[in-house]
């Protein structure tokens, strides 16, 4: 089976996009995963582009284990300003599984995104208990082994636990992800990140996806931490978040509505012989 597609990504974050709207390609788990898989395509999530009457498209996010994600801000991004060339249309609506999402296309490989307000209530998140979604003192080692507790959870279309640290750099992410990404308290499990405030308006951030392990950025968790940093009195409304491979822009605006701006790369079609 050949099947033709996009590749793109948001500051490394990488995605594979198929355009399901004219010709359906039905995809099983295992060839998600294959797909996904570095040795073959590779790539963070795999995106199906399908018809909407009531959007420009309907988007499904699924990660590199094959399950599939309600929401992915960076994915969401490159999906907007690969439509608005075809439709060549500055604001573009794409359907999620976590509603409907506006792009604005600000040219340069600029995109920004409303992905709405969090939730930060135990129950939407969701967890196993009723807890203080603000610090659910999860206790986390650095690599000297001195114990680390907090962790506050929030829901930007998926789940997200955020932890402040001091010096992001004394925290193993790639050991610490997998094992809160499936802590009980999580049932549909969690994304993780590591987080470290430099000043009111600009946080560094190192992030473990759920479903996907190691990522070199994420617009969700981006989104997830910025307002994380605001109700933990962190940061203001205007926050930059950095990854080792750039950063996002996240406004809040009055309504507490989140907003994400950052760069896309360019559009690279790719054909995939499955």
């Amino acid at each position: 089976m050949d099947i033709k597609a996009f590749k793109m990504d948001g500051l490394g974050n990488d995605f594979v996009i198929i355009d399901n709207r004219q010709e359906v390609t039905e995809l099983s788990k295992e060839q998600i995963i294959k797909i996904c898989d570095r040795n073959f395509i590779g790539c963070d999530q795999l995106i199906l582009i399908e018809k909407d009457n009531t959007a420009d498209a309907h988007l499904k996010f699924f990660n590199s284990d094959g399950g599939e994600s309600g929401a992915c801000g960076n994915g969401t991004r490159c999906v907007a300003d690969l439509i608005s060339k075809e439709k060549d249309n500055k604001t573009i609506i794409l359907k999620t599984l976590s509603g409907n999402l506006k792009s604005e296309i600000l040219g340069n490989n600029l995109v920004t995104t409303e992905i709405g307000n969090a939730k930060i209530n135990w129950s939407e998140i969701p967890l196993s208990d009723e807890l203080n979604t603000k610090n659910l003192n999860i206790k986390i080692n650095d690599l000297n082994n001195i114990e680390h507790s907090g962790g506050t959870a929030i829901n930007v279309g998926n789940p997200h636990i955020i932890f402040f640290v001091n010096k992001m750099e004394d925290f193993d992410i790639a050991k610490i992800g997998p094992k809160i990404e499936n802590h009980k308290i999580f049932p549909e499990k969690c994304n993780v990140t590591i987080a470290q405030v430099i000043n009111e308006n600009l946080i560094k951030i190192k992030v473990w996806e759920r479903g996907a392990g190691l990522t070199k950025a994420c617009g969700t968790a981006a989104c997830a931490t910025a307002f994380a940093g605001k109700i933990n009195g962190l940061t203001n409304n205007n926050t930059d978040i950095e990854f080792k491979t750039g950063k996002l822009s996240i406004f809040i605006d009055q309504k507490n509505s989140i907003h994400m701006k950052g760069p896309v790369s360019d559009i690279k079609e790719i054909l995939i012989k499955l």
